[in-house]
């Protein structure tokens, strides 16, 4: 990595770590060291297994997707990309900044840099679509409690679904009409950039174009002949986000709680949707204090900011190791590229 991005993670890092400071000084009592010495370690170790898992269900989307335009790209390429891309999302804006790494390295598989941007995109259209269905089943499944729930949690709830099914419905208008989203695209640019150069925004005037277009191709062609990478996209979308929610149920299952199954997925779809918001390098500080608040609700303060830490252990910190891990894979191989282009431009030279 670059010395500038060396400085982000250590600024992702140093967010996240101060903020699981403070969660555990002001949580931590004389019970919470006795659910430590009844801590059932085999749910910790069965949630890092599931995480990896998780992991490898989404190399599979990206192998599948990628197989249905007609590539076949090595299963351990696929994952080693994803191993990359969690590096990138721990130092870039919210934790959604991978995706020019799997496009590259796509694209280093011989899949035309057209297609593989087309993958990515439809990657994170399943993401969309998977968390507004998951939201609406869980909700469903709750709303015999509802009445019950106390408002801080319920209201957070149904404002994220709400949200996200807003652009889940758009974007499903947006298939039919993309002359629609180019309308909104460029009114909200307009109100955005009031006080910018006219020459700057009628580049993005012409930038919304382009990549609508990019996009209205892009489900076109899932929707056509690649439509089995839609349905492998849409099964292994589904088991990713089931095992990396379920992930933190096992976490409480081994501190002696209960797996608060429904509740549980409720509040990881509210925190997966605000670490999406662009407010610090890999939502660090976000996604503990926002566990921290949602949790709260209904496990003891006592062990809030145990379960957090494990959490954030198993979700972030793991995944800047295997990232870092990846990321070296991928330094070496540019590196001995570009030693066999030069060698073999001397040669032609010769």
């Amino acid at each position: 990595m670059k010395r500038s991005q060396w400085k982000w993670l250590a600024i992702s890092v140093g967010f996240s770590t101060l903020a699981l400071v403070l969660v555990l000084y002001f949580t931590i009592d004389e019970t919470t060291f006795e659910y430590l010495k009844k801590l059932k370690p085999e749910f910790l170790i069965l949630a890092l297994g599931l995480h990896i898992c998780s992991m490898c269900f989404w190399g599979l989307r990206i192998q599948k997707m990628s197989e249905s335009l007609g590539y076949k790209v090595k299963f351990t390429h696929c994952l080693n990309m994803v191993f990359a891309n969690l590096l990138v999302a721990a130092i870039t804006p919210s934790q959604a900044g991978g995706e020019p790494v799997r496009i590259h390295e796509l694209y280093r598989a011989d899949v035309k840099l057209g297609d593989a941007t087309a993958v990515v995109i439809m990657e994170r259209v399943l993401d969309g679509i998977l968390l507004a269905v998951i939201g609406a089943i869980a909700m469903l499944l709750l709303a015999t409690t509802w009445s019950n729930m106390d408002l801080d949690i319920a209201t957070p709830m149904m404002i994220m679904w709400a949200i996200v099914s807003v652009f889940v419905l758009l974007f499903i208008y947006s298939v039919r009409k993309p002359e629609f989203l180019k309308h909104l695209l460029k009114k909200i640019s307009k109100i955005i950039g009031k006080r910018w150069n006219p020459k700057k925004l009628n580049y993005y005037m012409e930038v919304i174009d382009l990549e609508v277009d990019n996009f209205h191709n892009t489900l076109v062609l899932f929707v056509g002949r690649a439509r089995m990478g839609l349905v492998w996209g849409i099964t292994f979308t589904a088991l990713f986000w089931f095992s990396e929610f379920i992930i933190a149920s096992l976490i409480l299952m081994g501190l002696g709680e209960k797996p608060y199954f429904i509740e549980s997925f409720i509040i990881q779809i509210i925190i997966a949707i605000l670490m999406m918001i662009p407010l610090t390098p890999g939502s660090s500080g976000i996604a503990e204090i926002s566990a921290t608040s949602l949790y709260s609700l209904f496990i003891p303060s006592a062990i809030v900011g145990v379960f957090v830490v494990l959490w954030r252990l198993i979700l972030y910190y793991f995944n800047i190791l295997i990232g870092v891990l990846g990321s070296v894979v991928i330094v070496r191989r540019e590196m001995i590229f570009r030693k066999l282009k030069k060698t073999k431009e001397k040669l032609i030279d010769k």
